[in-house]
């Protein structure tokens, strides 16, 4: 089923609705919160900085400061709030966690539903932007990850990629949709091609912004690569050498994070702020996602799912073979084409963008809708709207 419910469908899912407490959901966060949040940060301690150092050594003092002034004096978090609330939400427990997700079906009776999943350290906010520009084209599930955000962290061990995409289609199942797309950025650029994996008979494609193909260590892979997959080798190589501190902590020791996470909110900012901090995101977008993650008390389950990811005995074995498509933004991370070929046998899609950033449903929202039209109505074998 791709398209609105009839009055039969409509009251099986009602059913199924209750039998599986699918709930409707609004944000609202205590002012009592708020107000400790606004304490917390007038009691900052804050650490010292060589002189003139700059970002060298990581954030900045001086940005970090001017930030958390403006979160006291002008960040509104209730319009954050008004906004989410919005659109419907919703959430149930799906394997033993809790899973929030928005809801936004299509004025189109036909439109394709569509999943679109965030990443560390996103959160539902990342395909606000987004929705005006998909639903007429697509139904909208958009979820935040169990252990993050709105979801909430998770309580048992074992939350990797794989089981995130188990759950996923169940979610999709519990919402009656039998056929449906996935897109997903970041940790969702590997959710999604295990949701693939996982529900190859329901998936009609999946669209991701990064493929994370590497060199196998193979000499023969290296001969004949471009100029341009050197360089975007050296772009990767260049991130994992002077920006994947976090990655390395959070995937030995989470729980040593989550404490200073969970206790200070600048600690918090900061720690977001360092893949946050690219020009096209704005101020009030980062700060209503740290604030998300500091109401919620999500800072160290999701640092958790790297982990998860690192330890896990499951691991994908082999290429995938559902229709994949690609969208490489510039200042994001740089996929090569040749790897990911390898590791996907039905790679139909390629886009390279002349701007635009990692969280681009924020700052490109319509280079990405436009991307993800054109590749869905290939999947179906009609032109995009």
């Amino acid at each position: 089923m791709t398209g609105t419910l009839g009055p039969e469908l409509a009251a099986t899912l009602v059913s199924v609705r209750v039998m599986t407490e699918i709930r409707e959901f609004r944000v609202a966060v205590d002012q009592a919160d708020i107000d400790e949040l606004v304490l917390r940060l007038a009691r900052t301690r804050w650490t010292d900085q060589v002189p003139g150092a700059g970002d060298r050594y990581g954030d900045d003092v001086a940005t970090v400061r001017e930030l958390a002034r403006y979160w006291v004096e002008d960040f509104d978090w209730r319009a954050v709030e008004a906004r989410l609330n919005a659109f419907p939400q919703f959430i149930t427990e799906i394997d033993g966690a809790d899973v929030h997700f928005l809801h936004v079906e299509s004025t189109n009776p036909d439109a394709l539903p569509l999943l679109l999943i965030h990443g560390w350290p996103g959160t539902v906010l990342e395909y606000v932007d987004i929705v005006e520009h998909l639903r007429d084209d697509f139904h909208l599930v958009i979820p935040s990850t169990p252990g993050f955000g709105f979801s909430g962290p998770t309580t048992s061990t074992g939350w990797h990629s794989g089981r995130i995409a188990r759950a996923y289609a169940e979610l999709m199942s519990r919402l009656g949709y039998e056929r449906y797309g996935v897109h997903g950025n970041d940790v969702g650029s590997i959710v999604g091609p295990e949701i693939g994996r996982v529900a190859p008979r329901h998936v009609a494609g999946v669209h991701v912004t990064q493929i994370f193909s590497f060199p196998s260590g193979d000499p023969a892979e290296m001969e004949g690569l471009s100029e341009d997959d050197h360089r975007r080798l050296g772009v990767l190589q260049n991130f994992w050498e002077t920006m994947s501190g976090y990655a390395k902590l959070q995937q030995a020791r989470p729980q040593n994070v989550a404490f200073g996470l969970a206790d200070s909110p600048v600690g918090q900012l900061a720690w977001i702020l360092q893949l946050m901090g690219e020009p096209a995101v704005t101020r009030d977008f980062l700060l209503a996602t740290v604030s998300i993650y500091w109401f919620t008390r999500t800072g160290g389950s999701s640092a958790r799912l790297y982990y998860e990811d690192a330890h896990r005995e499951d691991t994908p074995d082999g290429p995938t073979t559902f229709p994949l498509g690609v969208a490489v933004f510039p200042n994001d991370f740089q996929s090569i084409r040749r790897f990911a070929e390898r590791d996907h046998h039905n790679l139909v899609h390629w886009s390279e963008f002349s701007s635009g950033g990692h969280f681009s449903g924020h700052d490109s929202p319509e280079l990405l809708a436009g991307d993800l039209k054109v590749f869905f109505a290939k999947m179906a074998g009609t032109p995009p709207r």
